[in-house]
């Protein structure tokens, strides 16, 4: 019994759920395939853990038709305009899996290097982990199978019932003359290969195809502020990086991935009210040397203030008086002068360049021990402590019965973000 067939279907096949797809019919082009690959990092106050990129490249072809499927697999996709014609036959039952209808991707995962104005550079992993075609066909699908359908062309069902080791998706469109289906592609999967049961004529083509692809983005808190760029070349063509088999060949060899990276930063410190005036006092106050004569050992004044963070930086100290490797304070009357220790506490979340956390830290003038900081995640108005301190063996000389002095001095403490 001859059966009848509309002139366009988007069928369901019986092993795997339905999920609408119909990627537009495109021109294929003559030109280098270049496509450009964005992505950005702002922190984010209400997921500050979140250190990610977010792809700001527009999905095309299969991700911008299935979102939902795509973002479940971390896939991104784009069209490349590069059209495939076969000049040769196809012919029924072909033993070489290169004379058919086939697909091999670099789908193991490559390293982009992307570099910073600075210099700094930093890793992009990408790989190719999907395959889609816009096939087209010099005969309609029922002169090619003796009045059959796309089912009947070849072996183990039409298109979309991805061969060994790719994984379909569900989903096709087709014509008499034109089958649209997406292959998924597991890490380091070889060639994907569908054997013809009928012959066909040379002519057939793919208008162009489509390639979705998996990004691992570098740690953007561990980056500068900035872009950072970087390229990677595909060929494409029989036995390159995208392959299409021996009997179908493409218009262009190369694909070109360009890389812009942007980071943006948030590094900001507040003193609270009156807190650039530090008062150096006896632990509990003066009364106990008032009052009982008992000559306090230490003089100190923890100062508080509030972070937010998202990139690396260093701290450093500047003093009007100093001593040594450390800042001073200074009594003109007396021409007497004392060091002053400054040390810094870190908020959790907050690391040194090894790893370790950050407590009680001592700032010194040539900015030993403080080269780096770098943030585990985004912080937002976080609670640091500047401790100040003039050392024990020091203050005895500060105190004179019944002489008034007084001791003063300007520090100034630098969060720098330039770092490197």
């Amino acid at each position: 019994m001859s059966r009848g067939y509309p002139q366009a279907t988007v069928r369901r096949d019986s092993r795997q759920p339905f999920i609408g797809l119909l990627l537009a019919l495109m021109a294929g082009s003559a030109q280098a395939e270049v496509h450009n690959i964005d992505a950005t990092f702002e922190p984010d106050f209400s997921n500050p853990r979140k250190n990610q990129f977010k792809n700001q490249t527009p999905s095309e072809g299969f991700c911008r038709q299935l979102p939902a499927t795509c973002e479940a697999l971390g896939l991104f996709s784009l069209i490349a305009h590069i059209p495939f014609v076969a000049n040769v036959p196809i012919a029924a039952n072909h033993t070489d899996p290169r004379r058919g209808g086939m697909a091999k991707v670099p789908s193991d995962w490559k390293d982009v290097i992307v570099t910073h104005a600075s210099g700094d550079q930093q890793r992009v992993e990408l790989r190719i982990a999907g395959i889609g075609h816009e096939a087209g066909f010099p005969l309609s699908v029922r002169q090619l199978t003796g009045n059959g359908w796309w089912d009947d062309l070849w072996e183990g069902g039409a298109w979309s019932y991805a061969p060994s080791p790719c994984l379909g998706v569900g989903t096709y469109s087709a014509g008499e003359h034109s089958y649209n289906s997406f292959w998924r592609v597991p890490e380091g999967a070889g060639a994907c290969a569908k054997k013809a049961l009928f012959d066909i004529p040379p002519g057939m083509n793919y208008q162009y195809f489509v390639y979705a692809y998996e990004l691992r983005t570098p740690d953007p808190l561990k980056m500068e502020a900035g872009s950072y760029t970087g390229s990677i070349d595909y060929t494409v063509g029989p036995n390159m990086d995208f392959d299409m088999g021996d009997a179908l060949l493409p218009s262009d060899s190369m694909l070109t991935l360009n890389f812009n990276l942007k980071v943006t930063h948030t590094m900001k410190v507040d003193i609270p009210p009156g807190g650039n005036r530090v008062v150096l006092e006896p632990v509990g106050g003066w009364q106990s040397w008032l009052n009982q004569g008992r000559k306090p050992t230490r003089l100190m004044r923890d100062q508080t203030f509030n972070i937010s963070a998202s990139s690396r930086f260093k701290m450093t100290m500047q003093c009007q008086y100093a001593s040594a490797n450390n800042c001073a304070l200074w009594n003109s009357s007396a021409g007497h002068s004392v060091p002053l220790e400054v040390s810094v506490t870190l908020p959790n979340g907050l690391t040194d360049g090894a790893g370790q956390a950050v407590n009680r830290r001592r700032l010194l003038r040539d900015g030993t021990g403080t080269e780096l900081f770098q943030p585990e995640f985004y912080l937002d108005r976080k609670v640091g402590t500047l401790h100040f301190e003039v050392p024990r063996d020091a203050v005895d000389g500060m105190l004179q019965e019944g002489i008034a002095r007084s001791y003063s001095g300007n520090v100034t403490v630098v969060w720098d973000s330039e770092v490197g």
